[in-house]
């Protein structure tokens, strides 16, 4: 089931499938490390930018922007402690 990024509630991982928006935007977001395939964690998404975890880096992004990325939730591996 595909999400767009921006519904994702803080501490969820997902697996980026898809960027619906223009070449520009879609360049940017990939130099930033939202690549298909990429995992992403969502550190803040409260009010304003959506900060998130991206193969280790950390990056603040629009709202707008956040909503064209569309994401596979992971479900969180159970820890056997």
């Amino acid at each position: 089931m595909l999400v767009p990024l921006v519904s994702l509630q803080r501490g969820a991982k997902a697996r980026v499938v898809a960027i619906e928006a223009g070449r520009g935007l879609v360049q940017r977001l990939m130099q930033m490390g939202m690549l298909p395939g990429a995992v992403v964690e969502v550190i803040e998404n409260s009010r304003g930018p959506v900060l998130l975890q991206v193969e280790g880096i950390r990056v603040a992004i629009g709202r707008g922007m956040a909503s064209k990325i569309l994401v596979e939730p992971l479900e969180e591996e159970k820890s056997t402690h």
